[in-house]
């Protein structure tokens, strides 16, 4: 049985939430991420934020990336996957809220993420392909 852990990337780098989106799309820009995990100060996950996020949300509201942080663009609970979730249960939960990066949690710590792309390399094309049909479609 494939799980969460067999198919995420681990090693996660979140933004705190008092960053700001300057600093958050220049942790993008450097590790070559399209979104990160917003964590608190205790080091659990809050959120998650996108370089979309930054440019809708942000930039062509005409705020200011330089004193937004991280923090004001959380939005509810994240949706999260356990570790040791089974990968029909990963598509299930990705496909249900539209979701193309899930937050892999064990201990209630992240540790790691999957997108998209882990997807396609750790699962067969016929699974990937109901996926993506999920998410992409329109209502």
């Amino acid at each position: 049985m494939t799980t969460a852990r067999d198919i995420m990337h681990t090693g996660a780098t979140c933004i705190q939430e008092s960053e700001t989106l300057a600093e958050a799309a220049r942790r993008m820009k450097e590790l070559d991420v399209g979104a990160l995990p917003i964590c608190g100060p205790d080091d659990r996950l809050h959120g998650i934020i996108t370089d979309r996020d930054i440019v809708v949300k942000c930039l062509a509201k005409g705020k200011d990336p330089g004193t937004m942080t991280a923090g004001q663009l959380e939005q509810g609970k994240p949706v999260t996957i356990d570790a040791d979730a089974d990968s029909d249960r990963v598509l299930q939960v990705m496909g249900e809220h539209r979701i193309r990066r899930l937050p892999v949690i064990e201990n209630h710590r992240l540790v790691g993420v999957i997108s998209e792309a882990d997807l396609a390399r750790g699962l067969p094309e016929e699974q990937v392909g109901h996926f993506v049909e999920a998410v992409c479609a329109t209502t």
